[in-house]
Parts: structure tokens; C-alpha cells; sequence
């Protein structure tokens, strides 16, 4: 029997650190304000694209496996913020790797992508289609923000990147139990309802506004990620007790306590990263993963429990057993080009251009 094991880790955060008390300066909002609804204090700002983000944590991922890009038979680029809708933004990134042999394919589920896409590629190993995958969730949803108007959004979201390879092996490690969902009529409660080909076919210019419902999301996410949970609980034959780490979805500190009360699991058992990088969408739970690697937390034998939810509302939870290493075999020397610019010069200049295209578009 096949199993599809984790072989290889990497993250990366862009260096511009933008914090509470600096959106106050030009958000009409405080940094008690945002900690004390969302348990987030700082978030990171892109001076790249978002596949720029990608290719840094890919080639970390693949160097701490210890494998080339040619190895690699699929690409599964999970994101809400690709840099190009046609063609596809992963194979702008085997471009960038060189992983001649891949087949490429974006995936969006919003904050569940990366989820989804370590789901369908880990069955797609188990069957023995595949012998190695790169699964990537990269944001760059700075790009997105209306720093100026929207208040409630713009301070929850940051920008970033992790990755991890998937290979196949006959050892009886990696994932064994998986469920995804979607909560049908809930789309409207998470949503950029004007920004897509709808708004390009009727010639209107595309608008760049998230709209959300904050207290039916916290009550359809935690429901939803709670089920998930406890269908692979159940259909594994796996305990609470069996839980050694949960890796939530980043979204909010009060959604990821509510869940764990509602599992009866202990926070001790929770990672928690949300506070330095805020929502990164579908990069937070492969760069909460990273972190409590480096962290020491992640040991050989553990049984981990990865669960999201994201816009649609979709959700969705997988069961993992880790392998036997949990250091990197190599490491890679690919970088970013630099900048000295802040965080907050990155969205000072957002805002101006923002400014600059509604005045374009209102004299058309």
C-alpha cells in the first residue's frame, strides 16, 4: 500500500512588517481595536507578485527534501490572488522552478484551497498516479485591500507563502483521512461579487471591495470545521486523545478557540500563528506547519489534524501522521529581490493608486 508522506517544508514572508498602530494612521480603526477582535498585531506587506512569494517557499520546500524540480509530477498552486487567470499561475511558477515534468493547476476554494489540494493530491498518490507533488498556498492579498474605506477587512489579511512536497512511500506515515465540504447559499457572506469575467463581459470597470457578514461567518465556520473534524475522527477510527497538533486555519483567535472548545481539544495542542502574520488565506496552515517545525513542536509518529474554512463557504479537515524527520535535508539560496520600503510606504502607495484609478474611471 502507498502512503503520501511529507518529505519537504518551506515558507517564506515578505520583510515589509506592517503593524496595528501603523493601519491606524491611515485606517480609521485602533490596534486595541483589531488585537482585541481578531488576536492579530502585525501582518506582512508584498513588494512582489504572488507567485514571487511561491517560488521562494517551493524551492525551500524542495531543498528540505532533498529532491529537483524534475521530480516533481504535479503542481497544485492554491491561492485567491493569482497574478494571471489564463494561463494558470502554477505554471508560471514551474517556469521559475524548472519542473519540466509537472502538470500544473491552480485551485480555488478560497482559504480551504491549500486543504483541498493536499487532500486531492495526497488520493491522487495513494492511487499510485503520482510519486510526487508540490502542494504551494501563496497570498498576496495586500493587492486586494480597500486600505481606505473598508475598515473591517483590510486589517485582517496578510500577505506569504508555504509549500510542502508529497511523495510517495510504503511507509505507514502521511495522510489517511480527509473530508471537504461546502455550505450551500452562503456565498454572499464572504465575497468580491463585482470582480470577475461577469463585470469584464458587461465592459464595467472590475471592483476590488470584499464584502463579509463577520458574525454568520464565525458561527457557519466553526459548525462546518467542528462536522469536518469529527467525520475523520470517526470514519479513521481515530480518538481525541489520539490528537497530538492541530493546525487551524488563521483566520481569527476567537474562531480557532471556539473550535477548540467545541473538539474539547486544549489550546496546548493548538498552533497559533495569526498574531505576527494576521489571515494569509490559503499560506496559513502550510506556514503555521513550518512554524511549529522550526518551533519543535512537530515530533516523529504524531498525528496532526489540519482544518479551514474559507469564502463559499467551503471547509474542510485532513488527518496526517507524521514521518520520521523533521529537519530539512538541504536548503535553498533563493531570494527576493530587496526593498527598504515599510509596510506602511507599500500601502500608502496602494491607496494612492487606488485613488488614481477611481478618478480615471469616473471620467470615462
Amino acid at each position: 500500500m502507498l502512503y503520501a508522506q511529507i518529505t519537504g517544508w518551506g515558507r517564506f514572508l515578505p520583510p515589509a512588517v506592517l503593524t496595528n498602530e501603523e493601519i491606524a494612521t491611515v485606517v480609521d480603526t485602533s490596534s486595541e481595536w483589531i488585537s482585541s477582535r481578531t488576536g492579530i498585531n502585525a501582518r506582512r506587506i508584498s513588494h512582489v507578485m504572488n507567485v514571487d512569494l511561491a517560488h521562494v517557499a517551493a524551492e525551500r520546500a524542495l531543498a528540505c527534501a532533498g529532491i529537483s524540480a524534475l521530480d516533481v509530477d504535479v503542481i497544485a498552486y492554491a491561492t485567491t490572488t493569482p497574478d494571471e487567470i489564463i494561463p494558470n499561475t502554477a505554471s508560471l511558477l514551474q517556469g521559475k522552478l524548472g519542473a519540466a515534468n509537472a502538470a500544473c493547476f491552480d485551485l480555488n476554494a478560497a482559504c480551504t484551497a491549500f486543504l483541498y489540494s493536499f487532500n486531492m493530491v495526497s488520493d491522487m498518490i495513494r492511487a499510485g498516479s503520482i510519486k510526487t507533488a508540490l502542494v504551494i498556498g501563496s497570498e498576496r492579498l495586500s493587492s486586494l485591500m480597500d486600505w481606505a474605506n473598508k475598515r473591517d477587512s483590510a486589517v485582517l489579511f496578510g500577505d506569504g507563502a508555504g509549500a510542502v512536497v508529497l511523495q510517495a512511500s510504503e511507509q505507514k506515515s502521511g495522510f489517511f483521512q480527509g473530508k471537504l465540504g461546502c455550505v450551500q447559499d452562503t456565498r454572499g457572506l464572504l465575497a468580491m461579487p463585482d470582480f470577475g469575467m461577469h463585470a469584464v463581459a458587461q465592459h464595467r470597470p472590475l471592483e476590488v471591495s470584499l464584502d463579509f457578514s463577520g458574525r454568520e461567518i464565525f458561527r457557519n465556520a466553526v459548525n462546518g470545521m467542528a462536522a469536518a473534524c469529527t467525520d475523520v475522527l470517526q470514519n479513521s477510527g481515530t480518538s481525541l486523545d489520539d490528537i497530538d497538533l492541530v493546525i487551524p486555519h488563521q483566520a481569527n483567535t476567537r474562531i480557532i478557540e471556539a473550535l477548540a472548545k467545541r473538539l474539547e481539544i486544549p489550546m496546548e495542542k493548538v498552533v497559533v500563528t495569526l498574531g505576527n502574520y494576521a489571515n494569509t488565506s490559503t499560506a496559513s496552515i502550510p506556514i503555521a506547519l513550518c512554524e511549529a517545525l522550526e518551533e519543535g513542536r512537530v515530533k516523529p509518529g504524531m498525528t496532526i489534524l489540519i482544518v479551514a474554512f474559507g469564502a463559499g463557504l467551503t471547509w474542510g479537515a485532513s488527518l496526517f501522521t507524521w514521518a520520521d524527520r523533521v529537519t530539512p535535508l538541504g536548503e535553498s539560496d533563493v531570494a527576493l529581490p530587496t526593498t527598504d520600503k515599510t509596510g506602511l510606504e507599500l500601502i500608502l502607495e496602494a491607496i494612492e493608486v487606488r485613488a488614481e484609478a477611481a478618478k480615471r474611471n469616473s471620467s470615462v
